[in-house]
């Protein structure tokens, strides 16, 4: 459905909390009639007009529809252009109960408000200058962060820092083609001469920058949404509590006797600030029980489409065919060998561990002695132990998609040197990935792509 916003300076209200029972409920007010319509249906206490007053200035008071008072409230007001839109604000605070902030909007509304569009007050803060498209997009990370790594690379967004290190990228491809476009245009001025030597150095500076951030995506990706982890191995090994172990409380069902978890068992959990879509599988070995033999088709089913494996094995025992067979099945995808029972006498032959996985954790699930070190594995297999997300990453398609097609530009401009073509042809490649770091940042973004963006946010962002 497509989504119309509207026009700067129309007076939009929503709900700017949780739609969820709470101690305290905010409808936001964002336009030029702001004051006029909350002072519609907030009364001070003192009887002080919210259109008469300065901004940053609170008054206490109630709210009223037209069936009568609806709540206590507090008002707080802002004055454009000193507030997050940009525009005259107006943040009515009431008790958080789901029908008191409904009545309170529905109040609103009925003044002369009209309903804000998804993300629409943060668009008018884009739209206004109060900040960038990168730092716009963050907002709502910062809103759906599951983990502290998603936290700091939202937040890092939201102060510009990735902002900052596009524009590093975007000043160097800037210098280079007004050089050139100079010393084409300006031949008899005492400009210096373009030479391929520093055209290469300048090439190669932002081919490098715009690769790594690409490089960090996949890495902050996991950090955002989460990695979908697959428990596996043979049973009793150890699956189900590890499982319970990483949930926090008893999420698998755990005995003493094979083929107990015969079903997957799902949960999320924080592992190293990283969100884990775990999902405990049956334990995998040749059986002829028909609804175990389903499980253990599920299980493998589950392993092919993971993003990661925690194979876990029993060091209290030998490696039996379905170690082995799980081993073969793990050859394409990213997984971490946990040796398990650590706490036992080992058994297990630990060569052929080391001979077929590269990252292995010695672990007792029951005891939890090795977590941090199956945290660390798990950090170094996703490769975001390699990022500091406070220094700014790319986080939305959008923003790869841009950053990809830059990148190409800038190859574009390498070949065409390396092959001796003229530099007008080196030039319109490197302002071709000008002007995709410029829609990267919103500098020149059309309006199609603006409104995909705030598209995707929640009413009352």
């Amino acid at each position: 459905m497509e989504i119309r916003y509207h026009p700067p300076g129309e007076t939009i209200a929503a709900i700017a909390t949780a739609q969820a029972p709470g101690a305290v409920g905010v409808v936001r007010i964002s336009g030029t009639d702001a004051q006029r319509i909350a002072d519609r249906v907030f009364r001070s206490a003192h009887g002080k007009k919210l259109a008469e007053i300065s901004g940053y200035r609170a008054l206490y008071g109630h709210v009223f529809g037209a069936e009568g008072e609806i709540d206590e409230a507090v008002a707080l007001n802002f004055r454009a252009p000193a507030s997050f839109t940009g525009e005259n604000v107006v943040e009515l605070s009431c008790h958080g109960g789901i029908y008191v902030t409904r009545s309170l909007l529905k109040a609103v509304l009925e003044a002369g408000a009209v309903p804000a569009g998804p993300g629409e007050f943060t668009r008018r803060a884009f739209l206004n200058g109060k900040m960038g498209l990168t730092e716009a997009e963050s907002v709502m990370e910062i809103v759906g962060a599951e983990g502290a790594q998603a936290a700091r690379a939202a937040l890092a967004g939201h102060d510009g820092v990735l902002e900052k290190r596009i524009a590093a990228v975007k000043e160097t491809l800037t210098a280079a083609a007004a050089h050139l476009d100079a010393w084409a245009d300006y031949p008899e001025d005492d400009i210096p001469q373009v030479t391929p030597e520093e055209l290469k150095t300048s090439l190669a500076s932002a081919k490098h920058s715009l690769e790594e951030l690409l490089r960090e995506f996949e890495a902050g990706r996991a950090m955002r949404e989460g990695v979908e982890t697959v428990i596996a191995g043979r049973p009793n090994a150890g699956k189900s509590t590890l499982m319970n172990l990483l949930a926090g409380c008893e999420r698998s069902i755990v005995t003493q006797y094979a083929g107990t978890t015969r079903d997957v068992v799902e949960d999320t959990v924080l592992l190293g600030g990283i969100p884990l879509r775990l999902a405990d599988t049956a334990g995998i070995r040749a059986t002829e029980d028909p609804v175990e033999k389903i499980g253990v088709e599920r299980a493998y089913g589950r392993i092919r489409s993971a993003q990661l494996i925690l194979a876990v094995f029993d060091s209290s025992g030998e490696l039996d065919d379905s170690d082995r067979a799980l081993t073969e099945a793990l050859a394409e995808t990213p997984c971490i060998a946990v040796v398990n029972k650590s706490d036992l006498p080992q058994k297990i032959d630990m060569e052929y561990i080391r001979s077929k996985y590269r990252h292995i954790v010695i672990l007792s699930a029951t005891s939890g002695a090795g977590l941090n070190d199956l945290a660390h594995e798990v950090a170094e297999v996703l490769e975001t132990a390699k990022v500091n997300p406070s220094e700014g990453i790319l986080f939305t398609e959008r923003q790869r998609d841009a950053a990809r097609r830059a990148l190409d530009c800038v190859e574009e401009a390498q070949t065409a040197l390396e092959s001796g073509m003229t530099f007008d042809a080196v030039t319109v490649s490197v302002e071709a990935a000008v002007s995709v770091l410029l829609e990267l940042t919103g500098e020149r973004a059309t309006e199609t792509v603006v409104d995909s963006v705030f598209h995707h946010f929640c009413v009352g962002k």
